[in-house]
């Protein structure tokens, strides 16, 4: 009897050992396209290569921390644009703008402080307002700051739905679309690729039932989603940063929780192999100009 008892713990303690692997597994799974490509860098080649980040709000960059991280590694230089200080992210319950949008500008230097960035650039523009500021005022806001800023590479939203359906963010996607393929190899125009965050078809339909941001503002119709990943770019080994980067937005955890579930309930160790990747989208021309 003894012995039975030793052995069926044994088997208890071998089941429980496995039960982490197997949540992963199955996180994994439910998480993760399989047939995407996996590339181990965004940038390919030892050529130091600058690289300009463009989002509308304070705390866009989570979606991209392990990459951007991951390419400062590298020895790439980082450069950060961040159009809107986020006054209208009251999700903490702070009613007056001028003293949320002085809070959010901190959390983002911060936040940028931890990625590694080379140079944030502030702006000003009205936060849900970039609508009402049109498509071609905000293109020449990012030509000029690509002019300024002379990147090699651009990375942003995707045109179609700005990740969740945030206007700010489908109208960012898309002027920095725009302005790219419009004068992609012109001699005075420096950035050579540019790459869109976006999500996988599990990862959508995971967001669908989890995310109030999503399920208020993503479209019904599957046409009008998402652009297809081309590949993805493993950042398990800076989920750890990247979770200081998300507590760095004390005031969107509510947003943050939304975007990530559970992130701050499940051992770091194991949400780290399952949410293992980022998604994206190379924008290339039809026809390159000569």
């Amino acid at each position: 009897m003894k012995k039975l008892v030793i052995v069926s713990l044994g088997i208890i303690g071998f089941i429980l050992m496995l039960s982490p692997w197997i949540l992963i597994l199955f996180g994994r799974n439910q998480l993760h396209d399989h047939d995407i490509p996996e590339q181990e860098q965004l940038v390919e080649g030892a050529h130091k290569q600058r690289v300009l980040v463009i989002f509308p709000h304070p705390d866009d960059e989570v979606t991209v921390a392990g990459t951007l991280m991951k390419l400062k590694d590298e020895g790439h230089e980082i450069q950060m644009v961040c159009l809107t200080r986020g006054e209208k992210g009251n999700s903490a319950g702070i009613a007056d703008e001028v003293t949320l949008a002085r809070l959010r500008t901190d959390e983002m230097q911060k936040a940028a402080e931890l990625i590694g960035a080379d140079g944030l650039h502030l702006k000003n523009y009205p936060d849900s307002g970039l609508e009402k500021m049109g498509l071609d005022s905000l293109k020449e806001i990012i030509r000029n700051l690509i002019k300024e800023i002379n990147p090699d590479v651009l990375i942003s939203y995707d045109s179609k739905v700005g990740l969740y359906g945030h206007p700010d963010h489908r109208l960012t996607g898309q002027a920095v679309e725009e302005v790219f393929l419009e004068n992609k190899g012109f001699p005075d125009f420096t950035p050579e690729e540019m790459y869109q965050v976006t999500l996988c078809k599990k990862q959508v339909k995971l967001a669908l039932k989890l995310s109030s941001g999503f399920q208020k503002n993503y479209p019904d119709d599957s046409t009008l989603g998402l652009p297809q990943p081309d590949f993805s770019i493993k950042t398990q080994a800076y989920f750890p940063r990247t979770l200081d980067v998300i507590q760095a937005h004390q005031s969107q955890q509510a947003v943050l929780k939304d975007l990530m579930p559970f992130h701050d309930k499940v051992p770091t160790w194991i949400y780290s192999r399952v949410f293992d990747r980022e998604y994206f989208r190379e924008v290339k021309p039809t026809v390159e100009k000569k």
